[in-house]
């Protein structure tokens, strides 16, 4: 993580640039934020835990890259990052799960993360165990049995050379084909319990589990391997032993607490709505937000781990605010979110860059997916900005979904040729101009039509 908070708020939007298309000011404003926790590094003890994170609201119809410019952003932070629904959510008292489980969630993706990291520091030490446990499989010391007489004593130097050849064998790759008889840790199978308590479902039943867990004593199971497979799974047994628990457990909470994004979706589902009493559903979105009020403005919440304060988490959330408004959220809750950016609904052009522009652009997914049947797919210029028109003439006069629109007109397009596919045997197919209005032209143009099937 210390390389990347150098990255420049410039170079952060040119990373996202690569993936997401437009959003411009959403990018400028998660590349200050991020650019704030190098900052906040910089700055004397005293002064750095008073300075809070600036949490982020981004407003925007459905498919226009909010989700995206997040998950982006977490990778290249390599920071653990959770994304949750807030409708999902309910008020403490009522039938599901407590917002405290975002930060359980999040300290467990952190723990995954730190220990993945362990790993590979360790890799090289547990390749080395991992082929002294082959050896010894492949050339078992001599064993006494009960009542019989002992074997006789092979030369130590004869044992020795045999290993030493066998090792020289295995590096070469002679003896891959070979299969081996290993013992491997079996995994205990706990009871699974689930309680109810003020700490929430989901923490009581993991920590009973991990309780009934270490009564089981740990069992080994014999399987027959071959040993490239043998050596894989030698090597993570060996890993997994050599990582210090407890140097994983304080760097992950470490990390949560001065690393950890969180993006709120849907959270306009949470808003109650304007005008007319609280009742019904809104009275439990109102304990919703009322509930996220500490873990958003900064607590302590009790995980198996230990204890995770939430004072400098990132939170982002995200809404289309189309019957809500961010003013319907609880005041106390807007002012923990004091940075708002709009999200433009995608024009055209828009759709134009998005098909061919990002690294993980739709033309290259098809062109490559059909390229393993052998047929070649061609989309000329005039062709791309036909798809496009369509996905933006039919968001305008139905639904708009943003970019998941492309998908859909994509897939009607191209549903004779992925069909026909295996049966082409090496074919260009050229998608143009033509080509798509001949395919989509009339169903675009019925507004019925469009509605049920783009």
């Amino acid at each position: 993580m210390s390389e990347l908070r150098s990255f420049t708020p410039r170079e952060i939007v040119s990373e996202l640039d690569r993936y997401v298309v437009g959003q411009r000011e959403a990018k400028r404003a998660v590349a200050i934020a991020l650019r704030n926790r190098w900052r906040r590094q910089q700055v004397a003890p005293e002064l750095r835990d008073e300075i809070a994170p600036k949490n982020i609201i981004m407003i925007g119809p459905t498919g226009v890259g909010k989700t995206e410019i997040a998950r982006r952003l977490a990778k290249l932070a390599e920071a653990p990052f959770l994304k949750v629904e807030a409708s999902k959510f309910t008020e403490v008292g009522y039938v599901g799960r407590d917002v405290e489980s975002i930060v359980r969630d999040l300290t467990e993706l952190a723990i995954a993360m730190v220990t993945e990291e362990e790993k590979r520091l360790v890799r090289a030490r547990a390749e080395e165990r991992a082929e002294e446990r082959l050896l010894d499989a492949l050339v078992p010391a001599p064993v006494a049995m009960p009542g019989l007489a002992p074997p006789a004593a092979e030369p130590a130097g004869s044992l020795a050379e045999t290993r030493e050849k066998m090792r020289r064998m295995l590096r070469q790759g002679l003896l891959d084909e070979r299969e081996i008889e290993v013992e491997m840790a079996e995994a205990a199978a706990s009871p699974s319990l689930s309680i109810f308590t003020p700490q929430g479902v989901e923490e009581m039943g993991v920590q009973f589990k991990d309780l009934l867990g270490n009564l089981f004593p740990g069992r080994t199971r014999r399987r027959k391997l071959r040993i490239p497979a043998a050596r894989e799974a030698f090597a993570a047994e060996e890993a997994a032993r050599l990582v210090d628990a407890d140097k994983v457990r304080e760097t992950a909470i470490q990390r949560v607490e001065q690393a950890g994004i969180v993006f709120l979706d849907e959270i306009d589902k949470i808003a109650a709505s304007a005008g007319g009493g609280k009742q019904g559903p809104d009275v439990s979105r109102e304990g919703v937000q009322r509930d996220l009020l500490p873990i958003v403005e900064g607590s302590t919440v009790q995980t198996k781990h230990g204890a995770v304060r939430t004072d400098h988490v990132l939170f982002i959330a995200a809404g289309a605010f189309h019957v809500a408004k961010p003013s319907d959220l609880l005041p106390e809750l807007q002012g923990r979110f004091p940075i708002r950016v709009e999200l433009g609904t995608l024009s055209t052009d828009d759709f134009v860059r998005i098909l061919t522009e990002p690294d993980n652009a739709l033309v290259r997914q098809y062109v490559a997916l059909l390229a393993t049947e052998g047929v070649t797919l061609e989309f000329r210029e005039d062709g791309v900005r036909a798809i496009a028109e369509i996905a933006a003439s039919v968001n305008a006069r139905t639904e708009d979904i943003g970019a998941r629109r492309l998908h859909t007109v994509l897939e009607r397009l191209l549903d004779e040729v992925s069909f026909d596919a295996p049966d082409l045997g090496g074919k260009c197919i050229v998608i143009d101009g033509h080509f798509v209005r001949e395919r989509l032209g009339a169903l675009a143009r019925d507004e019925d039509l469009s509605r049920y099937i783009l």
